[in-house]
């Protein structure tokens, strides 16, 4: 009886992994990108609903938001944690901030922390307050 195995040959799997290893390459970065920047968006959008809360309550104070306003995504696992900070000089009246979570997936984005104030202006700050030099790309939805 002549049996005959089928296999992969050697020079076969080496191929099949230089190919997975090349789409690891050029896929991996750019999903991670993808999942930053759907982050991203989150904050951006929990701030301006956030925001509009702020603007439609008797109380423009600073403090905590309700269940479901104090964070981004609004649901799940925080990424984004979001306050109201209360009238000074230049806010007109009030800002709300998203901060990223320390142990979050964005804890050392370039984006640093999302901050929208009852102008409308909105900016990003790195640590210590700095003013970020991007915020159209980090606001930017595209």
């Amino acid at each position: 009886m002549n049996s005959k195995v089928r296999a992969f040959t050697l020079l076969e799997l080496v191929i099949a992994m230089v190919i997975a290893a090349v789409l690891a390459v050029f896929a991996l970065p750019s999903w991670h990108a993808q999942v930053a920047r759907s982050h991203r968006v989150d904050a951006a959008s929990a701030l301006y609903r956030a925001a509009q809360y702020v603007e439609t309550s008797a109380e423009k104070s600073a403090g905590s938001l309700p269940v479901g306003l104090d964070q981004a995504p609004a649901f799940g696992t925080p990424v984004y944690r979001l306050r109201v900070i209360g009238a000074d000089d230049t806010n007109g009246g009030y800002s709300v901030e998203a901060r990223p979570v320390e142990t979050g997936p964005m804890r050392e984005d370039a984006c640093g922390t999302f901050v929208i104030d009852a102008t409308g202006l909105r900016k990003n700050q790195g640590t210590g307050g700095a003013a970020m030099a991007n915020t159209d790309e980090c606001w930017s939805t595209r």
